[in-house]
């Protein structure tokens, strides 16, 4: 009785165990090394189960993640639990989906082809996650965790981090094999399987693991044996480090968050830097309207004699469209010269669902617990993909979570950008793993295109990162990294290199889809191998 009551509960206990697992390879944690092996109970107990068991345990596991890694998201002000279990409704089911179809191909097909099956499956959903409309959420995928190991993630330059998280759950599916074919007891715990796995199989799928591993180790050898050259340029990133609730009221507070800015400025200048960054709405209102703050700027840019790129909401003066309502503003990027004069300002293209902007605001009635009557739309979308230039050399600016979007980055350096900056304000997460994820995610972006990343972060992690996703500096103070202010200067270079994966995007994922659904297809019209069984 006991026995069988374990195995009707193993499913959701391993389950449970991957979701745990999958959360501890992620910031703060960061035991990035766990990737490799977190998905193997899932794969374990997946095999061979009805569809509908597999799909519910899965579920769990990705409520269970979920749960973990985006722990933070209470620190922001208003959301609930109510908000969370609509979040975990919405990704569970990705993680379901995944469990059932990896049971649908291991009853139809084969536990082996199951096996194979399952990296183009994870890559597949993780897409779709990635880009589903406006809930698209490219946050914490597999491939992020391991952002502290540059010799493995160089494949980036060529696909994506969907290519690091697709050899994760390769190694996976070769190390539940392993554990299937020489661990017999695991079976008894199991579903009576009716296509067993041979060590033949098993050997298959740890030789392509293996290989595949090798080659992506040899490359990123390759990679990071060489030295990014360019034109070298010297930057200052400023952390302000001031709390919500001055920012809330800027009007009472402007003298206060005016005069730390001005206070780590003048100490920055004394480096001679090339450009000074503040970040994301840094500035206490409009300096394009406010005559006083205007002028003060004004001044603090000639006295320093730089250039400056300011975090700031601003009406749209550059916008092209003239019909702009007078409430509307945009967060935005201003870029001055070194006498005070606006060059170009960018408009954050990629607005903050129910944050910034209400998706499809005039046609779904949202409930008043996902949208309050007094919430609206409020912040006016960009739509051009701003480049300024700085002694000759192109850069872009993405401001907050723009820079969790792969295919919005690549874009700017796809039109020239030599380098790039991350304007970002992470102090409603409070001091969490927040700050912590976008960091490493702002390490792929580098990755991934060959290019420097300068991030200025209102409360941190502001810092520097090579082409090779290395973080060559960061703001401290008193040995924290966040919550703190200061300021940091380090030279980037202005990169002229193009990868395959910035000129042609997600190649390998279209690849990956494309398997991934001839084989759902071949599934459902392929006899179940339990029936065919029986009727041999």
């Amino acid at each position: 009785m006991g026995n069988r009551i374990f195995r009707l509960l193993f499913p959701f206990i391993t389950a449970i165990l991957t979701g745990g697992l999958l959360t501890l390879a992620f910031p703060r944690y960061d035991l990035g090394w766990l990737g490799w092996v977190a998905l193997v109970p899932l794969l374990i107990s997946s095999l061979d189960r009805r569809p509908l068991t597999a799909f519910f345990s899965a579920l769990v596991c990705g409520v269970i993640f979920c749960t973990g890694v985006f722990s933070w998201i209470f620190d922001i002000p208003g959301y609930n639990y109510i908000h969370h279990i609509v979040l975990g409704v919405y990704l569970g089911p990705l993680f379901g989906l995944f469990g059932l179809t990896v049971s649908a191909v291991s009853r139809r097909w084969s536990i082996s082809a199951a096996l194979f099956a399952a990296p183009f499956i994870w890559v597949a959903l993780e897409y779709v996650r990635s880009h589903f409309l406006f809930l698209a959420l490219p946050w914490a995928l597999l491939g992020h965790s391991q952002y502290q190991y540059p010799a493995v993630i160089q494949i980036a330059s060529l696909t994506g981090v969907y290519g690091i998280s697709f050899l994760l759950a390769l190694v996976n599916s070769a190390l539940a094999a392993t554990i299937l074919t020489f661990l017999p007891a695991v079976e008894k715990i199991r579903p009576p399987s009716v296509s067993s796995l041979s060590k033949t199989a098993t050997l298959s799928i740890l030789i392509s693991a293996a290989t595949t591993v090798s080659l992506v180790l040899l490359y990123g050898q390759v990679i990071l044996s060489k030295s990014p050259g360019g034109q070298a340029i010297k930057l200052s990133v400023l952390q302000g480090n001031i709390d919500q609730e001055k920012k809330a009221n800027p009007k009472k507070h402007a003298r206060f968050i005016m005069q730390k800015y001005v206070e780590l400025t003048r100490k920055a200048s004394k480096d001679l830097p090339d450009m000074i960054v503040w970040p994301e709405a840094a500035t206490p209102g409009f300096v394009l309207k406010s005559m006083s703050l205007h002028k003060q700027l004004k001044s603090l840019i000639r006295e320093t004699k730089t250039h400056f790129l300011i975090g700031s909401s601003e009406y749209p003066k550059f916008k092209k469209d003239n019909a702009v309502k007078l409430e509307d503003i945009g967060n935005t990027a201003l870029f001055f010269s070194p006498q005070g004069k606006v060059l170009g300002q960018y408009l954050k293209i990629h607005l903050v669902p129910f944050g910034e902007t209400i998706p499809y605001e005039k046609l779904i009635p949202w409930p008043r617990f996902i949208v309050a009557d007094d919430k609206r739309s409020f912040e006016i979308p960009g739509e051009e993909f701003t480049l300024f230039e700085l002694n000759g050399s192109k850069f872009g600016a993405v401001i907050c979570w723009e820079v969790v979007f792969p295919g919005l980055f690549r874009t700017f350096v796809k039109n020239g950008a030599n380098f790039m900056i991350n304007l970002t304000n992470e102090g409603w997460f409070g001091e969490t793993a927040a700050p912590y994820q976008l960091a490493a995610i702002n390490i792929f972006r580098a990755v991934e295109n060959r290019t420097y990343v300068a991030r200025a972060a209102n409360t941190g992690i502001s810092c520097y990162i090579d082409p090779f996703g290395r973080i060559y500096g960061r703001v401290k103070n008193k040995n924290k990294d966040i919550f703190v202010d200061g300021y940091l200067t380090a030279e980037i270079r202005a990169s002229h290199t193009r990868t395959f994966y910035t000129l042609y995007g997600d190649v390998f994922v279209y690849i990956i889809m494309a398997i991934t659904f001839i084989m759902v297809v071949l599934c459902i019209f392929r006899i179940p191998t339990r029936t065919r069984s029986k009727s041999q």
